[in-house]
């Protein structure tokens, strides 16, 4: 049972073996049972049933794409969706006098559990300076508060604005054209965090940072790699749409360092197989890859696949397409050819043979998608690998047509929409030249500060002014010590939210609590009540409504926030319509339809059932690429190196947990329960480092620099991961992560590559 929300979790901690499937009805009675102890059964089932409709509530959970209105059912939603829309929707409230008990030190040192349960946030708060505690502050005086500060910055760059994947297209949208017409480019965003290096990838060797796949391309493939990702818990309804293409005859093969039990079977329960049969297999081959092996993984794929070319001369190779579509076939190759078998055992900790079976299976496929998250994405050679696995793609000519393509899953609802309606520090001139045009200022060029350089500009005094856009930036990010003292420089912090985080507890001088609509929420403004849109995964844009009466008549919209911020800083310099953006955000889709595109129309076209598909430009043959052309790269075999008496740690997150904020302190398809300050070891590991079941140790990460990150008091849990491999919850291990641990090219944080020493805990001893 959950905690009620004046108990922190315990930490009696129990282990069952892992589960080897998810969902089935369990899944059903843990999500019911989440929410009706959010909220009343009447809420709930309003929440549920117009979940990811048309028409609906799109779930703020993770960004897969929902199936074509009229082949949706009816309860189009997974556990967790269901769980963080009812956590959204709950009836707990947080007022004035929550805040007149607990003060700031009291929060900080609360669980990040506890702080998410006490309810909504229902009135603006202020911390002043010198005090301990918020207080009330009228709305009129937060934000003159806020207009005060960035008036007084000796430069718009001294002021640093983040956004989360919680933020609807049109709050996007308005957060960066008031950043540009202050004078910054400093945009920093959570696919800092989650995507950037597939965004870089793409963008270099396709000329687009998106995927390119859609629904009926995962349907059809013929073989899906999952990569470097754990759908049963972190995309759930990825799985049903497995089901589909296992149904239609795929093959599938997953490649992770631990054996999720979403990778391995699904009972879907939606149907009878799933509820009283033995629901459906996913995995046909299951890779235990040592963290960081996956570039090693797919050059050694690559080159298996160019010697079989030459051996069968004209039948593996898409000669026609590689001609044709591409540039660098023959540098790569040579590259590629060298690549050395002992380098790639090593840093995979596969066999030869277990490769080559991969190999036939390629050649087996005519149709291949690949899918990845931020298993891949959160290594230093995170870039390299994306790019390699394009250069898989393109070996075969499995990009641009029916069932083939390049699949990273975002875990966030609408990162990728905010991406494109310009939340990037360094968005292209053409898009800046655009809002010029459309709004008469000249938006400023220098590139600004993505969220790994905002914290460093903080640390250095640089940063004055910090606007959170929903999110938990102190959470998210890395090197946790170093990012908290670094926003408590700045003069004033502000978050715009929901509910209560641990960024509330991380305060500048002077800092903000502005609490928000959510989107499950009705939102109604002066020309009546609004909608707004989001971006899945797959470059599909549709409409969110909200169904709830809000949790406070002094809530106030994102967008509402924004533009009256806006409007006091600028006032009419530029000419912007804030006020009319914030009565009528169709207003806002007017300027978007005629700045970005593929939005040419866009309030009509996203009203209709589905919404709008954006045209993904690789998919019609076009590469925006200096050559025009796709581009095979030539990538340095990489692979993280560990001293001996060391593991490779990865941060990952728990089944009942939403990004950085758990639910619960279980995981229950990992078999852990009741705790989540565990280190999952393999066995040969936990009796070669010398260590027991169960014992207790800290975590201390190695580093460069003379600086000792030690997260303490861990349980060790023998685990079938890769060997040399190590796994642990985040946030919990976020300050293990160097600030300058990042990926190549771009800055993406290693949360998957942390060297790791462990040694037996300073508490347990002190206990003892």
């Amino acid at each position: 049972m959950k905690k009620a929300p004046g108990d922190e979790p315990d930490e009696d901690l129990t282990v069952t073996p892992p589960k080897k499937w998810a969902a089935g009805v369990p899944a059903v009675a843990h999500a019911l049972e989440y929410s009706l102890e959010e909220t009343s059964a009447r809420r709930t089932g309003t929440t549920l049933l117009t979940m990811n409709q048309v028409d609906g509530i799109d779930c703020p959970g993770c960004a897969w794409a929902d199936p074509a209105p009229g082949h949706r059912h009816r309860n189009e939603y997974c556990e967790n969706g269901a769980k963080h829309i009812n956590d959204e929707a709950t009836t707990r409230r947080i007022g004035a006098d929550f805040f007149r008990e607990h003060s700031v030190s009291d929060l900080a040192g609360r669980s990040d559990a506890w702080l998410n349960q006490q309810g909504r946030l229902t009135e603006p708060m202020v911390k002043r300076p010198g005090s301990d505690h918020y207080e009330p502050i009228s709305w009129n005086d937060a934000i003159g508060l806020m207009v005060e500060e960035l008036t007084s910055l000796d430069t718009p760059d001294e002021a640093v604005f983040y956004t989360s994947g919680r933020a609807s297209n049109e709050a996007a949208f308005v957060l960066q054209l008031f950043a540009r017409a202050l004078g910054t480019n400093n945009l920093p965003d959570c696919s800092n965090l989650c995507h950037e290096s597939s965004g870089y990838a793409l963008h270099e060797t396709l000329g687009t940072g998106k995927g390119t796949v859609s629904l009926h391309d995962l349907h059809h493939a013929d073989l899906i790699f999952l990569v470097g990702q754990n759908p049963g818990s972190n995309h759930p309804r990825q799985l049903s749409a497995l089901e589909e293409a296992k149904r239609n005859g795929a093959r599938i093969i997953a490649v992770n360092p631990l054996p999720e039990a979403g990778l391995l079977r699904f009972k879907n329960p939606q149907k009878p197989r799933g509820v009283i049969g033995p629901g459906t297999q996913i995995a046909d081959r299951f890779l235990r890859i040592r963290n960081g092996g996956d570039l090693a993984l797919f050059q050694a794929v690559n080159r298996l696949l160019l010697e079989a070319e030459d051996a069968r001369p004209g039948e593996v190779l898409d000669h026609g397409f590689i001609d044709a579509d591409t540039t660098g076939f023959e540098e790569f190759a040579r590259h590629v050819r060298g690549v050395e078998w002992d380098d790639v055992l090593a840093a995979t900790g596969l066999t030869r043979e277990e490769i080559e079976q991969v190999r036939d299976e390629v050649l087996r496929s005519e149709r291949v998608v690949v899918c990845w998250a931020m298993g891949l994405t959160q290594h230093k050679h995170a870039v390299p690998t994306i790019r390699e696995i394009v250069n898989f793609l393109l070996l075969r000519g499995n990009v641009g047509r029916a069932g083939t393509g390049a699949c990273p899953v975002r875990g966030h609802s609408n990162v990728q929409g905010d991406r494109t309606m310009g939340i990037w520090e360094q968005m292209p001139d053409s898009f800046l030249d655009s809002l010029k045009e459309e709004f008469g200022f000249d938006p400023p060029r220098a590139h600004g500060y993505d969220s790994v350089n905002a914290i460093r500009a903080m640390r250095e005094g640089k940063v004055k002014f910090f606007l959170g856009l929903a999110g938990n930036f102190v959470r998210a990010t890395p090197d946790s010590t170093v990012t908290e003292e670094a926003v408590r420089r700045c003069r004033l912090t502000a978050h715009i939210s929901t509910k209560l985080n641990r960024s509330h507890t991380v305060c500048g001088d002077t800092a903000l609590i502005l609490p928000a609509l959510g989107r499950t929420e009705r939102d109604v403004q002066a020309t009546g009540e609004q909608f707004v849109t989001v971006e899945n995964s797959m470059s599909e844009v549709h409409t969110s409504r909200g169904r709830l009466r809000p949790a406070s008549s002094l809530l106030l919209s994102d967008i509402a926030i924004l533009c009256r911020l806006a409007r006091r800083t600028l006032g009419d310099k530029p000419d912007i319509a804030w006020d009319r953006f914030e009565a009528d955000y169709g207003v806002i889709r007017d300027h978007i339809a005629r700045i970005v595109p593929g939005f040419e129309d866009y309030n009509r076209r996203v009203a209709r059932p589905g919404g709008i598909q954006l045209m993904n430009p690789v998919n019609e043959g076009v590469y925006s690429t200096g050559t025009g052309r796709a581009l095979f790269t030539r990538n340095s075999a990489e692979a993280p190196r560990v001293p001996e008496g060391h593991l490779l740690l990865q941060t990952l997150r728990s089944h009942d947990q939403w990004n950085t904020v758990p639910y619960t302190s279980n995981d229950r398809y990992r078999g852990i329960h009741g705790s989540r300050r565990v280190v999952l070891v393999n066995p040969d590991d936990v009796r070669g480092l010398g260590l027991s079941d169960g014992q207790r140790v800290d975590l201390v990460s190695v580093w460069s620099d003379d600086v000792e990150r030690r997260a303490e008091d861990f349980r060790v849990v023998p685990y079938p991961t890769a060997r040399g491999c190590a796994a642990a919850y985040y946030p919990e291990t976020n300050l293990l992560v160097p600030l300058d641990s990042v990926a190549d090219h771009s800055n993406q944080p290693t949360f998957k590559s942390i060297v790791v020493r462990l040694e037996p805990a300073r508490v347990g001893a002190a206990q003892a």
